[in-house]
């Protein structure tokens, strides 16, 4: 099968096209011929050499796709051979065939296509665990999604939207302001000219957000920690401005904050069963109603994945993309 390799930890110019065999299924998996693949920020941190796949996974990049079913484990109980379903894995999704446990799948929901089903995944299973499990997010409550306009970003701000939530987020570009706006965020602070405590406090009478879903860190988390209203609750889920900070203890302390955070990667398949059947049972109905839908940048084929990986790196995008890996 064709696959896309590294040939070395490196730029998105180590990745290139070649052949591998077609994966092995276990008693609980099945296999899946896939039609496309998202492409998420820990891919590219995997190519660089700094997130290497847990143990037993794939190291061929790719944590979600959309695809068919071709094969089924002898235990496989749910799925049968044609079924279309989205997937999360640990690893192995820049191939036209990938192995997957049957409890990570889940049905393609019926307004969408492949390619919009193959950026739900990865995003939606961080969204659904971060925000609403562990940010226990409330209708009524405001939440500040850092990184708007990215992948994660336009899935946590349509969500937060249908569950009744009052939506800040940040942005990088003045272009993306009216598309977020359009999904369902009341306020688009565009970072590089606003200072996002002050916007917020202004806009909240001094009270704060009570959710902030991060993946930005280091010198962010005092800022956070100053957003943030009584009993507010921050969501790490990325660091890419650093993994360290410093701060006033007293300031967690008085707010009685709530300081979490969380990976998705390395979790158990029981854990990831877990949350697709969250999933499947509070999110899927608006999927399936046109009231969720995955944001699109923009699609490469295959054998482009370097110039995928080159325009994930630029953050010139608002929203998803995604790899054609069968026409």
């Amino acid at each position: 099968m064709r696959v896309i390799d590294m040939t070395a930890p490196g730029g998105p110019e180590v990745l290139k096209i070649t052949e591998r065999p077609q994966p092995q299924v276990h008693a609980h998996e099945v296999l899946i011929e896939v039609a496309a693949a998202g492409v998420n920020r820990p891919d590219c941190a995997q190519r660089q050499g700094s997130y290497p796949p847990p143990p037993g996974a794939s190291d061929i990049l790719g944590l979600e796709v959309a695809g068919t079913v071709v094969a089924c484990g002898e235990k496989v109980s749910r799925w049968k051979i044609g079924d279309r379903v989205c997937a999360l894995i640990s690893g192995g999704g820049y191939a036209e065939y990938v192995a997957a446990p049957e409890g990570q799948c889940l049905p393609i929901p019926n307004s969408l296509d492949m390619i919009q089903a193959a950026a739900i995944p990865e995003t939606f299973f961080t969204v659904w665990t971060n925000v609403f499990e562990s940010g226990h997010l409330k209708k009524g409550e405001r939440i500040l999604i850092h990184g708007g306009s990215g992948g994660i970003g336009t899935t946590a701000i349509q969500m937060a939207r249908e569950f009744g939530a009052e939506v800040f987020t940040t942005a990088g570009k003045k272009e993306s302001v009216k598309a977020l706006h359009d999904i369902g965020a009341k306020h688009v602070i565009l970072y590089k000219n606003e200072d996002f405590v002050k916007v917020i406090k202004q806009q909240t009478q001094e009270k704060g957000v009570d959710v902030i879903l991060d993946m930005v860190g280091g010198d962010y988390f005092i800022r956070n920690v100053e957003a943030l209203g009584h009993l507010g609750r921050l969501v790490q889920i990325a660091t890419l401005h650093g993994t360290k900070a410093e701060i006033d203890l007293r300031k967690i302390m008085m707010k009685r904050l709530t300081i979490t955070g969380s990976t998705l990667r390395s979790r158990s398949v029981e854990e990831k069963t877990r949350i697709a059947q969250a999933l499947e049972k509070n999110v899927w109905p608006l999927l399936n109603a046109g009231k969720l839908k995955p944001v699109i940048f923009k699609t490469f084929p295959l054998n482009e994945a370097r110039e995928a990986h080159e325009l994930m790196e630029s953050s010139a995008h608002t929203g998803k993309i995604v790899l054609i890996v069968k026409n």
